[in-house]
């Protein structure tokens, strides 16, 4: 068969200059290796011929969507297969160069936003409560030290925003992009202040409301189903944690535009988000971004933070303190990876095998993407443009002190 040529000729060239510990085992019998090794670290076993043409062109998505559909199935350490995927495609893709990315930009109305939000976040509560901390913080968490466990890091993740931002009793704070309610909740018991939580998914607007009122916050916290183009008000703080990469690149400017309407004069707002490290804003390399948006994030976009940073300024907010926390997603990741393989027969029940496997490879793959900077992320503080320098802090240090007072 032809494929058969293509695929001697495709291991004997990877086994040539990678010499990688991947054994291919074929539905028929017939096996290959595409190193020297005794026992191979990662075994890539083929179901059938449907699975070849997407095996002979191995980019992240081929591989991913392969194994997703069934076509492939892998055995060894998840570390290992999300390290051999990579290195398998970067020595195979020669088409292109493997870290060349693809820019594409999308349509994001209000519908579908909303329809990609739901996508991600709708799969089901009790699906996130397995592998996230007891808090559902599904972002970044802050790893002071080092050693922290999750519920620890994300707790110190919030109060370090809370406290970069200022946060003081008595204030008003708009969460965009509220999730399951953690951070407006620390706000207003920690900090007091009086809180709005805005998301697009129901799910999340359902246990964020239950929690606000088992809690006995409802005079200090609000959660709305609402986008935030349609916010209205002002408040003294803003906070946006994980949102912006559902904006688009195009909108960054107006989406920052709309985040200094609603900010006071002396107000400070705070960004979170996942950025591109391709200068020109391209996607994950070797077909990792379109993997993600066919399967985990349709529509989703990441500046690189230089677009970030102009778009800001353009919107009308001045940045005065970025942080890059790769290091921080990279162990937040993998802490998921870990917890959702240590869970994987009830969350395989929740959600499917395809679903499952789509979850699986995503949060292993993404870890080691932050850890090799494909991708990164920062924390961006910024209040509004044209304003006195006094505003400003003299030095990061009130973001310590304070918080170890607190």
């Amino acid at each position: 068969m032809l494929w058969e040529k293509k695929l001697e000729n495709w291991v004997s060239g990877v086994k040539t200059s990678s010499n990688l510990p991947i054994r291919l085992a074929l539905w028929n019998g017939q096996q290959y290796d595409f190193g020297a090794f005794g026992n191979p670290s990662v075994t890539l076993r083929i179901n059938g011929p449907a699975a070849m043409t997407r095996l002979l062109s191995p980019s992240l998505d081929n591989l991913g969507e392969a194994y997703v559909k069934g076509e492939i199935d892998v055995e060894g350490r998840l570390a290992d297969v999300i390290d051999m995927s990579y290195a398998l495609a970067g020595s195979s893709l020669t088409t292109i160069g493997p870290l060349e990315r693809a820019v594409r930009h999308f349509n994001h109305s209000k519908k579908s936003d909303k329809r990609s939000i739901e996508f991600h976040y709708d799969v089901s509560n009790e699906f996130y409560q397995l592998w996230l901390d007891k808090n559902m913080v599904y972002s970044c968490a802050y790893f002071e030290n080092g050693d922290e466990d999750l519920d620890t890091a994300q707790e110190k993740k919030i109060d370090h925003i809370l406290t970069k931002i200022g946060l003081q009793p008595g204030q008003t704070l708009l969460d965009i992009g509220c999730g399951w309610g953690a951070l407006v909740i620390r706000a207003a018991q920690k900090f007091g202040a009086k809180c709005l939580g805005v998301t697009l998914s129901e799910n999340q607007f359902a246990l964020a409301t239950e929690r606000v009122k088992k809690l006995g916050l409802e005079d200090k916290i609000e959660i709305r189903i609402q986008d935030y183009r349609d916010v209205e008000g002002q408040f003294d703080r803003i906070t946006s944690v994980g949102m912006f990469e559902h904006v688009g690149r195009k909108n960054l400017k107006d989406y920052f535009a709309k985040m200094a309407s609603l900010l006071k004069d002396d107000g400070v707002a705070m960004n979170h988000g996942i950025t591109s490290t391709d200068p020109d804003s391209g996607e994950t390399a070797m077909g990792g971004g379109e993997f993600i948006d066919k399967y985990v994030f349709p529509n989703g976009e990441l500046p690189h933070i230089s677009l970030a940073l102009e778009s800001m300024q353009r919107g009308g907010l001045e940045a005065s303190d970025v942080e890059s926390l790769r290091r921080h997603y990279a162990q937040t990741l993998t802490l998921w990876s870990e917890r959702f393989e240590a869970n994987a027969p009830r969350l395989r029940e929740l959600a499917g095998e395809e679903r499952f496997r789509v979850w699986r490879v995503y949060l292993a793959g993404c870890a080691y993407a932050f850890e090799h900077d494909y991708v990164s992320i920062y924390q961006v503080v910024c209040r509004k443009a044209g304003q006195s320098a006094k505003q400003l802090p003299w030095s990061r240090r009130y973001m310590y002190e304070n918080r170890e007072k607190q």
